[in-house]
C-alpha cells in the first residue's frame, strides 16, 4: 500500500541522513579538479537546502543542493578501502571514488594498473618501470588474476589458463585514445604467450609473431601531437595454439588504415616512420639508388615540421625492421623492392603540377622528381606525366580523355600515393600472415585486438566518424557481456534478481548503419553522378533531425552534423566525407603501374590468388580454422574493387570482427591517458574523466552498482565483522550466524541478499558495516585507552608518592648525617687536642728518657765491661786451677790406686799358697780323686772358657791403660804449653802497659788534626752542597727533557702501532675482499660451468627426443603422430647398450602397419635424406671392412706372439714341476735311509725299539714324511690347474675371443673407432706382455727358492743324523736332555721357516687365483671332481690337509665381485633399472648399490680388462640417466641416485691410491685399492652426473614446494585474528582461512621432514643436505618475497607478524634438524627484513635511517616497492607518506645494487661435493637376495 511504501521510504532516508552526519567526508564538483573532498562541519537534515563544508585546506563553504533534485554529494568511501586493486571493492561505486582511487594508486603507489571488475585498467606512466621482465613474467605463470596485483599478464595468464581449462577461444580487447599505451600493452600481451607456451616446433614461431610488431609500426605508426608511436590502424591478431596449447602460429587482421596521413600531416606530426627510416638512412651505400635526400627534402615528409623525434634513431630503426622481414622470411630483394616503392611514393609527392589553364595543368618535362619516381617503379615518363594531368571519362557510346585542374591533378597525384601505400600496406600484412602460418593443426587461438579508442577533436572528419562507430559495436560488446557476467553471478549464487537496467546504444548503431542510416546515405550519394557533401547534409537533416534523439544539427552550420555517442557528444564535418568514402583513383594511373616493368609493383596490383610468397612457402591447406575474413579480399576484377566504398567495406570488417568477439571469451584492456604532455606519473584529472567515460570503466561501475558490487563470503565476513557480534551469537554454524548479525545490524533486507557462498551488499553497506566496526573498535580502542591511562595516571601518582617520601626519607637521612658528621667531628677534635697533647707530652717524656737511657746505658756498659773483665779473668784462673787440681788428684789417683793393687797382690798371693798347700794335701787322698773325676770334664770347659774370657778382658784393660797413658801425656804437654803461653801474656800485659803513654800523646794529636779535618770538611761539603743542587736541577732538566722525549717516543710509538695496525686491518680486509671476491668468483665460475652442464644435458635430451623422433618420421606416415608415454615406457624394463637400435627396429615393425599418407614435399626430402645416409652408410661399411682387415691382422700377428710366450712359459713350468719332483723323491729316500740307520743302531744296542727315544724320533720320521705327502699332493694341484688353465686358454683363444672381438668390431661405427681400438689393443698387447716377462720372473724366483728350501732340507738331515749318531753316544738321563733341547730348537726354526714358506705360497696362490679369475669356476669345478673321484674315505681320515686348506683360503674375501661380460646387461637392469628405492633404503645399508657397483669396477681393475671397466662405468652412466629421465619427477629416485652416485664418486676417490683420498683409511681398505686403471676422468664424469641429478632433485622438489609457498606462508594466517580480512571485488583473492585441501606452513614443514628423512635414510652426504636444505630455504624466500612484492593486499603490519612468526618457524625446524650453520637461515634474511620493514614506524628522518641500516639484504626497488605497497588493514594504521618514501630513495641513491625488482626464484647454488669416506669393510658386504644378483661371485 502507499502507506507502506511511504514508511520504506522515510526509513531509506533516515538511514542515508544517517551518514550525512558531521565529520562525514563527501566529494563535491570542481571546475579545476572534476571532484574535491569536503568534510561536513555540521549534520544534515532532511529539508536543509545546503551543506556545511569545509575543504582539504581548512576553507570553509555552503554547498547549495539542486532545489529541484535535492540530491545529496557522493560519499567519500573509509581511507582503508582508498587505493584497492580493484575498483568494485570500494563500499561507494561512483565516478570521483573511481578517479580518487585512480589517482592514489597512480600517483601515490606508482601502480599503473587496475582492475574495474573484468576490466583492466592501464594507466600510460610515460616512463619505463622494471615490471616486465621474465621474472615478473614467471611470477605471474599459473596463478590466479585475483591474487596478484593487477597487470596486463594477469590478463593474459587468465586468458591462456581459460583458454586451456574451457576449450573456448579467448580474446584480449586492447583500447583506449592515441597515446594511452594500447599498442604497447598488445605487445606485452603477445610477449607473455610467446615466453609461456613457447612454440610446437623449432621455427621459434613465437619470435616471428614478436617480430611483426616493429614491421608494423614501421608502416603503420606515426608520431602525432598525443603520441610519439600512434598506431593508425586497428589490428586484431590471432595467436594460434596446438592440442598441447603451445604456439604454432599468428594471423593479423587491419582495419582502417589513415592513407590520409601519407599525404598530409598537422603540424608537429609526423608521416609513417618508414618513411622517415629510409630518409635517415639514405646516404649509406645499399640505398644509393633511391635517390633519397633528407625528410624535409620531400613533401610527403615536412609538412608537420617536426621530421626527429626526441630519443628515436630512425636509421637503427630501419637495422631493426629489416632484421624482422629476415626472420620472417622476406629477403633481402624483396625488401629493397619495397623500399623502392616507399622512395618511389615520396618522389611522387615532389613532383610539381603547374596549372596550364582554369581548367588543364601540366608538368614540367625533365621533372627530375617525376623521373626518378618512373625509374623506381619501372614505367615510361611520358605515360606517368600524360596520365597524372588527364583523366579518361567513358560513356554509353564513346571514351574522351579530359583535362584536370591543377588541384584536381594535384588531388589525383595525392590519391595515386595514397592508393600505392595501401596496397604496399596489405602486401606486407598479408606476407607476415603467410610467415606465421604452419602446416600445423590449430586447436585455438587467443586474439589480441588492438584498436583506436573514442576520439573527439575540434575538427572531426570520416575517419572520427568510422573511428567511434567500431567503439559504439565494442561499447555494445562489452556491455552486454558485463551484463551477462552480472546476472550468471546472480543465479550462481541462486538469490533473487531482477533486470538491470543498463545503457544500451543500439539507437545509436542504427542509426549510422540501419537502412537509411548514416552510411547508407553516404554511399546512395557516392552514387549519385553529381552528388556532394552538401545534399549529403540535407538528406541526413531531413531524415534523421526529427525521428532520432541522438542526431542534432548544430545552429551554426548547414555542413556539419551532430551524433549522441555513448561517451560524448560529436560534432561531425561533412567536407570530405564523399570523397574519403569513394576512395577513387584514376583507372589509367592503375593501368600504367599495372605494366610496370617492375615485378613487385605488379604483384601489389595483382589479384591475391595469384601473388606470390617471398619465403617461397605456400599456405597449408591442413586444418586451419578461422572465424574471420580479409577484409580486402580480392574481386574478380580490378574495376570491382573500387566500386564498394570504404564505409560499407569498414562496415562489413566490423561486422566479421564482432561476431568473431561473440565466439570468443573477450577480455578487456582500458588505457588511459593521463596527461597532454607525455610527463611522467602526471595525472590530469579532467582528461582522465573523459577517458573513463568513453571507455566504458564508468559503465561498468554503474552496472555493478545498479545492482549488488560488494561480496564476501561468509568465512570473511566472520572473520572480519567478528568484532560485531556477541559470544552468544557465534554458532557453530557460521552462515547462520552471519545471517543473524546480518539482520541485526541492517534493517533493510534490501540491502543485501544471501547465496550460497556469498553475501551480496547493495553500493554503500560496507561502508556502513565498516563505520559500526571502526565506531565498536573505537569504543574499545577508548575503553582501553582509559583504562590504560588510569593505570597509567595511578602508576603516576604511586610513582610520586613514592619519589615523595624516598626525598623525606633521604633529607631525614641528610640531616641526621649531618649532625652525626658535626659530633664526629667534635668528638674527632676533642681526641685530636687529647693526642696531640699526650703527643707532646711523650715526645719530651720519650727526650728525656732516651737520655736517662743513654747515660744508663754507657754507665752499664762500663760497668758490664768492668765485671767482664773481671768474670773473664776469674774464669781464666779458675781454669788453670782447674786443670792444676785434676793433674794433682790424678797423680794421688795413680799412684793410691797402684799401692792399692800391689797390696791386693800379695794379699792374694799369700791367700793362694795357702790353699795351694789345701789341695795338694787333699790331691793325695783316692777318695777325693773319685769325687772330682765326676764333674772334671765340665769344669775343664768351664775353666777354659773362663780362662779366654779373663785373657780378653786384660787385653781390653791393658788397651784402656795405654790409652789413659797416652792422653795423660798428651795432657801433660798441653798444659806445659799453656803455662808458657800465659807467662808469655804477662810479660806483654807489662810492654803494653808501658805503650799507654805513648799513645796518649799520639791521641792528641789525632784530635788537633781531626778539628782541622772537620773544617775542611765542612766546606768540602758546602761546595758538596751547592754542586748537588745544580746537579739536581741539572738531573731535573734532564729528566723533564727525557719525559718529553719519552712522550713523544710513545707517541711516535703509538702512531706506528696504529699505522700498523690500521696497515694490517687494511691487508685483512684487501685479503678478505680478495678471499671474499675469489670465492665469488669461483661459485661463479662453478655456477656457470653447472648451468653449462643443464643446458649441455637439455640438448642431450633434445637429440635424443629429435633422433626418435627422426627415426619414428623415416618409418610412421602419420603427420601429427607422436610416440606416447606408454610405448616409450613399454621399452624402458628391456634396457640394454644398444636400446636405441632396438626401438628403431621395433619403430621399423610398427611402421609397416601404418598408411603412408606424409607431405610430398617432406617426402622428397626424406627420400633424398635417406639416399644420402645410404651413401654414407655404404662407405662407411668399406672403411669398416677395411678397418677390420686391419684389425685381424693385426690381431693375427698378435696372437701368434703371445702364443709363442705362453708355450715358452708353460714349458718353463712343466720343467718346474718335474724338477720339484725329483727332488721330494729324492727327499723321501733320505727319509727312508735315515729310518734304516735307525733302525739299525736300535739292533747294535744303543736304543731299543720301545725305547721313548726311539719313539721321539720315529714319530718325529712320521711327521716329516706326511709333511713331504702335503707338498707333493699341493705340486699335484697346482699342476692341474695350470693345465686345466692352459685348456681353458685354447678353448677361449678358439671360441670366446673371436666372437667378442667380432662383436666389439660390429660396434664400431667409423675410423676414428676402428683407429682407437686398434691403438688401444696394442697397448694391451704390451701390457700383456710385460705381465708375461713379470710372472716369468716371479717364477724364476719361485724355483730358486725351492731349491734352496730342498738344500736347507738336506743340510737339516745331515744334522739330524749327526745329532742322532751324538745322541746315542751319551748316557741315557742326559740322552733325554739333550735329544729334548735339539728338537725344541729343530722344531722352531722349522716353524718359522714353515711360516714364511706359508705366507710365501699364499701370496704366490693368491696372485695366480687373481689372474685366472676368469676360470677359477670352471677349475674348482673339476678339481671338485677329481677330487671326489679319486679319495677313498681312508685317505680322508688319513690326509686332512688337502681338503681343509682350500676352503680356508677361498674365504678370505677381498671385496670384489666377479661377473660374466653376458651378465652386464642384467646387472644394470636389476640393479639400477628395476630397483625400487623404498625397499633398498628401509632394509639395507645405505648406497648398497654404489659399493656394488665399485666392487665389481675393482674385479674388472683387478684382472686388468680396461674394456670391462669401460662398458662398466658407460653402462651405469647411461642407466642412471635412462632411469632419471624416466622418472625425474619422483623426488625419492632422484634422491636415491644422488646419495649412490656421490657414494660411487667417493669410492672411486678413496680407493684410488691418491695419498690425498687415503687418510683416513684402514691398512685393509688400503689394500683394496684400485691397481691398474686411473679412473681420474671418470670422477669428473661422475661428479657431473651427480651435479645433474642435483639439479633434477632441485627442480622436483622446486615442483613440490612451490604450490605450497605463497599459500602457505603469506595467505593462511598461522596467528588466526591478527590479520583482518578487506573487501575484495569481483577479483576474488586466495582465502586466507584453511580450507580442506589448503596448505599452510604446516604443510611446508612436513613436506621439509618428508626431503629431510628421504635423503637422510637414501645416506646422503650430510654436506649435501645442507646444500639441499640452503636451496630450499632460498626458494621459499624468494617465492615469498616476490609474490608480496607483487600483491598489494599482502604489505601490512599484521602480515608482517605473520611472516615473522612463519620464519621463526623454519628456522625452529632447522635448529630441531641441526642444520643453522648450513646457510638456509641467511637466504631468508630479504624476506625477514621485508617483514620487519612492514612492522617498523614509517615517519620521520631517524625511521627512515633505521631502515636504511636494516633493510641491507633488500634493494633499492624492493624497499620502495614494499612502501609503496603497505596498506592499512585498519584505519588505525597509517600510510606512508610520498615525502618518507622520497626521502628513502635519496638515502639510498648511492647504493651500487641491480635495479631488479624480483628475485631469482630459479636459481640454482653451484654444488660442491666434498669427499666423505666410508669406514664400511667391502668384505663384509653381504648381497641380499632380493636384488636377484646371485649371478656375482664374491672374491
Amino acid at each position: 500500500s502507499s502507506s507502506e511504501s511511504e514508511f520504506i521510504y522515510i526509513n531509506k532516508c533516515e538511514c542515508l541522513f544517517m551518514f550525512f552526519c558531521q565529520c562525514a567526508r563527501v566529494w563535491i564538483p570542481d571546475a579545476e579538479e572534476v571532484w574535491k573532498s569536503a568534510e561536513l562541519t555540521k549534520d544534515y537534515k532532511g529539508g536543509d537546502a545546503s551543506l556545511q563544508l569545509m575543504l582539504e585546506d581548512g576553507k570553509s563553504i555552503e554547498h547549495k543542493l539542486d532545489p529541484k533534485t535535492k540530491n545529496l554529494p557522493y560519499l567519500r568511501n573509509p581511507d582503508i578501502l582508498v587505493g584497492e586493486n580493484d575498483l568494485t571493492a570500494l563500499s561507494y561505486l561512483h565516478e570521483p571514488a573511481v578517479l580518487h582511487n585512480l589517482k592514489v594508486r597512480f600517483m601515490d603507489s606508482k601502480l599503473i594498473y587496475t582492475y574495474c571488475g573484468i576490466v583492466l585498467v592501464a594507466i600510460n606512466p610515460y616512463e619505463t618501470l622494471p615490471i616486465y621482465g621474465t621474472d615478473i613474467i614467471s611470477a605471474y605463470s599459473g596463478q590466479n588474476m585475483g591474487d596478484m596485483d593487477p597487470h596486463i599478464f594477469a590478463v593474459a595468464e587468465e586468458a591462456y589458463k581459460q583458454m586451456a581449462r574451457d576449450e573456448r577461444n579467448q580474446s584480449i580487447i586492447v583500447s583506449g585514445e592515441s597515446g594511452a599505451g594500447k599498442t604497447v600493452s598488445a605487445k606485452y600481451a603477445m610477449r607473455y604467450f610467446a615466453t609461456v607456451s613457447g612454440s610446437a616446433s623449432e621455427a621459434n614461431v613465437e619470435e616471428k609473431v614478436l617480430a611483426s610488431n616493429p614491421i608494423m609500426e614501421a608502416i603503420g605508426n606515426a608520431k602525432t601531437t598525443r603520441n610519439d608511436n600512434s598506431s593508425r590502424f586497428g589490428k586484431y591478431i590471432e595467436i594460434g595454439f596446438d592440442a598441447r596449447y603451445r604456439i604454432i602460429g599468428a594471423n593479423m587482421r587491419t582495419y582502417l588504415l589513415e592513407k590520409s596521413r601519407v599525404v598530409f600531416q598537422a603540424d608537429e606530426e609526423r608521416n609513417y616512420h618508414i618513411f622517415y627510416q629510409l630518409c635517415a638512412s639514405a646516404h649509406l651505400p645499399e640505398y644509393k639508388t633511391l635517390k633519397l635526400g633528407g625528410a624535409n627534402d620531400f613533401l610527403y615528409t615536412r609538412q608537420g615540421r617536426s621530421p626527429v623525434i626526441d630519443g628515436v634513431d630512425d636509421s637503427k630503426e630501419l637495422c631493426n625492421t629489416r632484421s624482422a622481414f629476415t626472420l620472417l622470411g622476406i629477403n633481402e630483394s624483396y625488401q629493397m623492392g619495397l623500399f623502392q616503392v616507399l622512395a618511389a611514393i615520396l618522389h611522387l609527392g615532389n613532383v610539381e603540377i603547374k596549372e596550364r589553364d582554369s581548367d588543364s595543368s601540366i608538368i614540367p618535362p625533365n621533372n627530375h622528381h617525376l623521373t626518378a619516381f618512373c625509374e623506381l617503379v619501372g614505367v615510361t615518363y611520358q605515360d606517368m606525366s600524360q596520365w597524372l594531368c588527364h583523366r579518361k571519362l567513358k560513356t554509353a557510346t564513346e571514351t574522351y580523355v579530359k583535362t584536370l585542374s591543377r588541384l584536381q591533378a594535384t588531388n589525383a597525384r595525392d590519391a595515386l600515393s595514397k592508393h600505392i601505400y595501401a596496397k604496399l600496406f596489405n602486401w606486407i600484412v598479408e606476407h607476415v600472415n603467410k610467415a606465421l602460418i604452419t602446416n600445423v593443426k590449430q586447436h585455438s587461438f587467443i586474439g589480441v585486438l588492438d584498436i583506436y579508442g573514442f576520439e573527439t577533436f575540434e575538427i572531426n572528419s570520416f575517419e572520427q566518424f568510422c573511428i567511434n562507430y567500431a567503439n559504439e559495436k565494442l561499447q555494445q560488446q562489452f556491455n552486454m557481456h558485463v551484463f551477462k557476467l552480472e546476472q550468471e553471478e546472480y543465479m550462481r549464487e541462486q538469490i533473487p534478481w531482477t533486470l538491470i537496467d543498463f545503457y544500451d546504444n543500439q539507437p545509436c548503431i542504427n542509426l549510422i548503419e540501419a537502412k537509411m542510416g548514416i552510411l547508407d546515405l553516404l554511399d546512395e550519394e557516392c552514387k549519385m553522378p553529381k552528388g556532394s557533401d552538401d545534399s549529403w547534409a540535407q538528406k541526413l537533416y531531413n531524415t534523421h533531425l526529427k525521428t532520432c534523439t541522438l542526431f542534432e544539427k548544430p545552429r551554426m552550420s548547414n555542413r556539419a552534423f551532430i551524433i549522441q555517442h555513448f561517451a560524448d557528444k560529436v560534432e561531425y564535418q561533412c567536407d570530405g566525407f564523399l570523397e574519403k568514402n569513394k576512395d577513387t583513383v584514376n583507372e589509367e594511373q592503375i593501368n600504367v603501374l599495372k605494366a610496370s616493368k617492375f615485378d613487385l609493383l605488379v604483384e601489389l596490383f595483382r589479384d591475391e590468388e595469384k601473388a606470390t610468397s617471398p619465403t617461397g612457402q605456400v599456405q597449408g591447406t591442413g586444418g586451419r580454422t578461422r572465424l574471420s575474413v580479409k577484409p580486402d579480399k580480392g574481386r574478380d576484377s580490378s574495376s570491382k574493387e573500387h566500386k564498394k566504398t570504404v564505409g560499407c567495406q569498414f562496415r562489413n570488417s566490423l561486422q566479421m570482427l564482432m561476431e568473431t568477439l561473440n565466439a570468443t571469451t573477450p577480455h578487456y584492456v582500458r588505457c588511459i591517458k593521463p596527461n597532454d604532455f607525455k610527463q611522467a606519473f602526471s595525472f590530469d584529472p579532467k582528461r582522465a574523466v573523459q577517458q573513463l567515460r568513453a571507455c566504458g570503466v564508468l559503465e561498468t561501475i554503474r552496472i555493478s552498482a545498479a545492482g549488488f558490487p560488494s561480496r564476501w563470503t561468509y568465512q570473511e565476513f566472520f572473520s572480519r565483522y567478528r568484532v560485531l557480534m556477541k559470544q552468544k551469537d557465534v554458532l557453530p554454524d557460521k552462515k547462520l550466524t552471519c545471517k543473524n548479525v546480518l539482520e541485526k545490524l541492517v534493517q533493510d533486507q534490501d540491502k543485501y541478499q544471501f547465496g550460497k557462498t556469498k553475501i551480496f551488499f547493495r553500493a554503500g553497506q560496507v561502508a556502513y558495516l565498516e563505520k559500526l566496526r571502526a565506531d565498536k573498535l573505537r569504543a574499545a580502542c577508548i575503553r582501553i585507552q582509559k583504562t590504560i591511562r588510569c593505570w597509567l595516571a595511578r602508576k603516576k601518582y604511586l610513582r610520586k608518592r613514592s619519589a615523595a617520601i624516598t626525598i623525606q626519607r633521604f633529607t631525614r637521612g641528610y640531616q641526621a648525617r649531618c649532625l652525626a658528621k658535626f659530633m664526629r667531628r667534635t668528638q674527632a677534635a676533642t681526641v685530636i687536642q687529647k693526642y696531640q697533647r699526650m703527643y707532646v707530652e711523650k715526645k719530651r717524656y720519650r727526650q728525656k728518657q732516651a737520655a736517662a737511657l743513654a747515660m744508663q746505658t754507657i754507665l752499664r756498659a762500663y760497668m758490664a765491661r768492668q765485671k767482664y773483665q773481671g768474670l773473664l779473668r776469674q774464669k781464666k784462673a779458675v781454669i788453670i786451677q782447674k786443670r792444676v787440681r785434676g793433674w794433682l788428684a790424678r797423680c794421688w789417683y795413680k799412684r793410691c790406686l797402684r799401692s792399692i793393687v800391689y797390696l791386693q797382690c800379695c794379699i792374694r798371693r799369700m791367700r793362694a799358697r795357702r790353699e795351694l798347700k789345701k789341695l795338694k794335701i787333699e790331691a793325695r787322698s783316692v777318695e777325693h780323686f773319685k769325687k772330682l773325676n765326676k764333674g772334671m770334664e765340665n769344669k775343664i770347659m768351664q775353666l777354659q772358657r773362663k780362662i779366654d774370657e779373663q785373657s780378653k778382658e786384660n787385653r781390653l784393660v791393658n788397651d784402656k791403660l795405654v790409652g789413659l797413658e797416652s792422653s795423660y801425656t798428651v795432657e801433660s804437654e798441653r798444659m806445659r804449653g799453656e803455662l808458657t803461653r800465659l807467662r808469655g801474656v804477662e810479660e806483654d800485659n807489662k810492654n803494653k802497659a808501658n805503650q799507654v803513654s805513648s799513645l796518649l800523646e799520639e791521641l792528641e794529636k789525632l784530635r788537633k788534626e781531626l778539628s782541622s779535618t772537620q773544617q775542611e770538611k765542612k766546606t768540602i761539603e758546602d761546595w758538596a752542597q751547592t754542586y748537588k743542587n745544580e746537579m739536581e736541577k741539572m738531573v731535573s732538566d734532564l729528566r723533564d727533557q727525557n719525559g718529553l722525549l719519552k712522550t713523544e717516543k710513545d707517541d711516535l710509538n703509538r702512531l706506528i702501532q696504529e699505522q700498523s695496525q690500521q696497515m694490517t686491518e687494511k691487508m685483512t680486509r684487501a685479503i678478505a675482499q680478495e678471499t671474499q671476491q675469489l670465492e665469488t668468483d669461483l661459485n661463479e665460475e662453478r655456477s656457470r660451468y653447472q648451468n653449462l652442464l643443464t643446458e649441455h644435458l637439455r640438448l642431450e635430451e633434445k637429440y635424443d627426443d629429435l633422433k626418435e623422433e627422426m627415426a619414428l618420421s623415416s618409418h610412421v606416415s602419420k603427420p601429427g603422430h607422436r610416440r606416447t608415454d606408454s610405448t616409450h615406457s613399454s621399452n624402458e624394463s628391456e634396457y640394454t647398450y644398444n636400446s636405441e637400435y632396438a626401438e628403431l627396429e621395433e619403430g621399423s615393425r610398427a611402421a609397416e602397419d601404418v598408411t603412408r599418407g606424409i607431405d610430398t614435399s617432406l617426402t622428397l626430402k626424406l627420400q633424398k635424406r635417406l639416399t644420402e645416409l645410404e651413401q654414407e652408410k655404404q662407405s662407411l661399411r668399406n672403411e669398416l671392412e677395411n678397418k677390420e682387415e686391419q684389425f685381424q691382422r693385426a690381431r693375427a700377428r698378435d696372437d701368434a706372439e703371445f702364443k709363442k710366450a705362453r708355450g715358452a712359459e708353460l714349458e718353463y713350468e712343466s720343467l718346474k714341476r718335474q724338477e720339484l719332483e725329483s727332488e721330494n723323491k729324492k727327499l723321501k729316500h733320505d727319509l727312508a735311509e735315515m729310518r734304516k740307520s735307525l733302525l739299525g743302531d736300535a739292533a747294535t744296542g744303543a736304543g731299543a725299539p720301545g725305547s721313548p727315544a726311539y719313539k721321539v724320533l720315529l714319530e718325529q720320521l712320521n711327521a716329516s714324511c706326511e709333511e713331504l705327502e702335503v707338498r707333493k699332493e699341493e705340486v699335484l694341484i697346482l699342476r692341474s690347474q695350470l693345465v686345466s688353465q692352459k685348456e681353458a686358454m685354447h678353448h677361449k683363444e678358439t671360441m670366446t675371443e673371436p666372437s667378442v672381438y667380432a662383436d666389439d668390431v660390429s660396434k664400431l661405427k667409423d675410423a676414428d673407432e676402428l683407429k682407437q681400438a686398434y691403438v688401444g689393443l696394442k697397448d694391451t698387447n704390451r701390457l700383456l706382455e710385460h705381465q708375461l716377462q713379470t710372472q716369468r720372473r716371479t717364477y724364476d724366483n719361485e724355483v730358486e727358492s725351492l731349491r734352496g728350501e730342498l738344500q736347507t732340507v738336506k743340510e737339516e738331515n745331515n744334522r739330524q743324523q749327526q745329532l742322532l749318531a751324538q745322541n746315542l753316544q751319551l748316557p741315557p738321563e742326559a740322552r733325554i736332555e739333550a735329544s729334548l733341547q735339539h728338537e725344541i730348537t729343530r722344531l722352531t726354526n722349522e716353524n718359522l721357516d714353515l711360516m714364511e714358506q706359508l705366507e710365501k705360497q699364499d701370496r704366490t696362490i693368491r696372485k695366480l687365483k687373481k689372474q685366472l679369475k676368469v676360470y677359477s669356476k670352471r677349475i674348482g669345478e673339476m678339481g671338485a671332481g677329481q677330487a671326489e673321484g679319486q679319495t677313498s674315505p681312508g685317505q680322508m681320515v688319513d690326509e686332512p690337509i688337502h681338503p681343509v686348506n682350500i676352503p680356508r683360503r677361498e674365504k678370505d674375501f677381498q671385496g670384489m665381485l666377479e661377473y660374466k661380460k653376458e651378465d652386464e646387461l642384467k646387472l644394470v637392469k636389476n640393479l639400477i633399472l628395476e630397483l625400487k628405492p623404498r625397499g633398498v633404503a628401509v632394509n639395507l645399508i645405505p648406497g648398497l648399490p654404489a659399493y656394488i657397483l665399485f666392487m665389481c669396477l675393482r674385479h674388472a681393475d683387478y684382472v686388468n680388462d680396461d674394456q670391462k671397466v669401460r662398458t662398466l662405468l658407460t653402462s651405469t652412466i647411461n642407466s642412471i640417466k635412462k632411469i632419471l629421465k624416466k622418472r625425474g619427477d619422483d623426488f625419492e629416485m632422484v634422491s636415491f641416485w644422488l646419495a649412490n652416485t656421490c657414494r660411487f664418486l667417493h669410492c672411486l676417490k678413496q680407493y684410488s691410491g691418491d695419498e690425498a683420498f687415503m687418510k683416513h683409511n684402514t691398512s685393509r681398505q688400503n689394500e683394496h685399492c684400485l691397481s691398474n686403471f686411473d679412473l681420474a676422468e671418470y670422477r669428473q664424469v661422475i661428479s657431473d652426473l651427480a651435479i645433474q641429478i642435483y639439479q633434477q632433485l632441485i627442480k622436483c622438489m622446486e615442483n613440490i614446494l612451490w604450490p605450497m609457498i605463497v599459500s602457505g606462508m603469506l595467505e593462511h594466517e598461522t596467528i588466526q585474528g591478527v590479520s583482518g580480512v578487506k573487501p575484495t571485488g569481483l577479483r576474488k583473492r586466495t582465502s586466507s582461512i584453511a580450507d580442506e585441501g589448503t596448505y599452510t606452513l604446516d604443510s611446508i614443514i612436513r613436506q621439509l621432514n618428508a626431503f629431510h628423512s628421504t635423503m637422510c635414510q637414501h645416506g646422503t652426504d650430510p654436506e649435501l643436505i645442507k646444500q639441499v636444505v640452503k636451496q630450499q630455504f632460498y626458494i621459499v624466500g624468494a617465492v615469498t618475497l616476490n609474490n608480496l612484492l607483487l600483491r598489494k593486499d599482502m604489505c601490512s603490519w599484521s602480515k608482517g607478524m605473520q611472516i615473522r612468526y612463519n620464519v621463526s618457524q623454519l628456522e625452529e625446524w632447522l635448529r630441531d634438524k641441526g642444520l643453522m650453520n648450513c646457510g638456509a637461515k641467511e637466504t631468508l634474511e630479504p624476506l625477514i627484513q621485508a617483514a620487519q620493514l612492514l612492522q617498523v614506524k614509517k615517519k620521520t628522518d631517524e625511521d627512515a635511517e633505521a631502515i636504511c641500516s636494516m633493510c641491507l639484504a633488500l634493494t633499492t626497488a624492493q624497499i620502495v616497492k614494499v612502501l609503496n605497497l603497505y596498506t592499512p588493514v585498519n584505519e588505525f594504521e597509517e600510510r606512508v607518506s610520498v615525502a618518507f618514501i622520497r626521502t628513502i630513495q635519496t638515502r639510498l641513491r648511492d647504493r651500487c645494487e641491480s635495479p631488479q625488482l624480483l628475485m631469482d626464484a630459479k636459481m640454482i647454488y653451484p654444488v660442491t661435493f666434498p669427499f666423505n669416506p666410508s669406514s664400511l669393510a667391502l668384505e663384509t658386504i653381504q648381497i641380499p637376495g632380493s636384488l636377484n644378483l646371485g649371478f656375482l661371485t664374491r672374491v
